[in-house]
């Protein structure tokens, strides 16, 4: 073979190596993204939590799940928004089922149907009890427990009603109901005369159950006895009604027709100078450069008495299809997201307080006038009762209840109804 010869064949043999070393190199790309396509594809995986959390929140909410999601590559973390009545009514449906998010977020009132239903399960086994000792147990215990067990551990406590008022509108808020009518027949402006006020006094979610409860108390009444018998057909129930209905009708400081989302925009279009809402709303009014001012809710002026609202811890709970790892991993996120760190972003985003003694404690939460304001009506709460009979008598207030601000039935009626419906839905539940 000649010397040319011989050099093209090395030539020949040079390119196929290279042609060689090219398709080895093709290949093992090609072998690459296949197992990120299958990886990809296996994970499929996902953590769901479910959440009422408002907009502000939920934007953080996502982020810490992001943040989460890097310790465990193999899972999708997500979550989902639903209205607390849907919330509950969903979860319930989905968890019977088999399926469901495996964490709920929301307040514990929720925890008496969960547990009646067994749609969670109980979580003392996952926590040592030097974490439990973690969480706050004065002026109200922060985890839920319902017939001996842990079902619920909280990111917060409080979720309560105070009187949230327009610094620019109101110098120093009402200290009684008298106050309130006096102060707000100048806060609301007629200005054309035409009947319909370009600004009241007040506006809240006034027809809805949940914000009826502080004047109850505020005239010495309850929702049950120690029985869990309702107690709605009373004087207290009775004049409470009348006191919002000539808020509405007779002195004139407040819109015939509000419900949560009315009065929320006309407090924050400044057309309404106070508003009775809870820890969950106040970022929203703080995004907008309103400068709220948190109180009381006044106080009744014929009893004494500050009007008590609800008090309710908010937390996570377990579905009670979790099993395996996906159980261990939702535990320990459950463990992050309840956390002194993660409690104390939400404080500074919202106000909400920490339900962590650690984080409670923190300079963040105690230099807070806003968040020691809350404090302040929360020492005056009735606490939320863990039990199925709360869903029942809330059901059984609210036809009769808005019958009176459409004209239908009269207090003395509406609170008659109240307590017959009542009286009828737990009967037939409990049978």
């Amino acid at each position: 073979m000649s010397f040319p010869q011989l050099k093209a064949d090395k030539n020949i043999f040079a390119n196929k190596n290279q042609i060689i070393k090219k398709w080895v190199t093709i290949i093992h790309h090609i072998v690459i993204i296949l197992i990120i396509t299958i990886g990809c594809a296996q994970k499929t995986e996902k953590i769901v939590v479910w959440t009422s959390m408002r907009p502000l929140e939920r934007q953080l909410l996502d982020s810490l799940l992001h943040e989460f999601s890097t310790t465990y590559p193999q899972y999708r973390f997500v979550q989902l928004f639903y209205a607390p009545e849907e919330a509950r009514t969903n979860f319930i449906i989905s968890s019977l089922a088999g399926k469901g998010p495996a964490l709920i977020h929301g307040a514990n009132d929720n925890i008496g149907p969960f547990v009646e239903l067994g749609v969670i399960q109980p979580m003392e086994d996952y926590f040592s009890q030097s974490e439990l000792d973690e969480f706050l147990d004065d002026p109200f215990p922060a985890n839920t427990y319902f017939k001996g067990h842990l079902y619920q551990v909280a990111d917060r406590v409080g979720n309560h009603l105070c009187l949230v008022y327009n610094k620019k509108l109101v110098k120093k808020p009402p200290q009684t109901m008298h106050e309130l009518i006096e102060m707000g027949k100048k806060l609301t402006v007629d200005e054309n005369g035409d009947g319909r006020p370009e600004r009241y006094a007040i506006a809240w979610n006034y027809t809805e159950p949940f914000f009826f409860v502080p004047f109850i108390t505020g005239y010495g009444g309850w929702l049950f006895d120690d029985q869990y018998r309702p107690t709605l057909n009373t004087e207290a129930t009775k004049k409470a009604a009348q006191l919002i209905y000539d808020l509405v009708n007779k002195y004139k400081i407040m819109p015939k027709e509000a419900d949560y989302e009315i009065a929320n925009a006309l407090f924050k279009d400044g057309l309404a100078a106070m508003i009775i809402n809870g820890p969950w709303s106040w970022s929203t009014y703080l995004k907008n450069n309103i400068p709220i001012g948190i109180a009381r809710i006044p106080k009744i002026d014929e009893t004494g008495l500050w009007p008590a609202p609800l008090v309710s811890p908010m937390g996570y709970s377990l579905n009670k299809n979790l099993t395996g790892e996906k159980l261990q991993v939702t535990v320990k996120l459950l463990k992050f997201l309840t956390s002194d760190s993660v409690q104390l972003r939400f404080t500074k985003l919202s106000g909400s307080i920490p339900s962590r003694k650690t984080a409670f404690k923190d300079s963040l939460v105690q230099n807070n006038e806003i968040i020691r304001a809350a404090l302040d009506q929360l020492l005056v709460g009735r606490p939320m009762p863990v039990i199925t009979e709360m869903r029942w008598i809330f059901d059984a207030m609210r036809p009769a209840y808005q019958g009176i601000f459409t004209g239908q039935v009269t207090p003395e009626e509406a609170v008659e109804q109240m307590q017959k419906l009542a009286e009828k839905l737990i009967r037939e539940n409990r049978e």
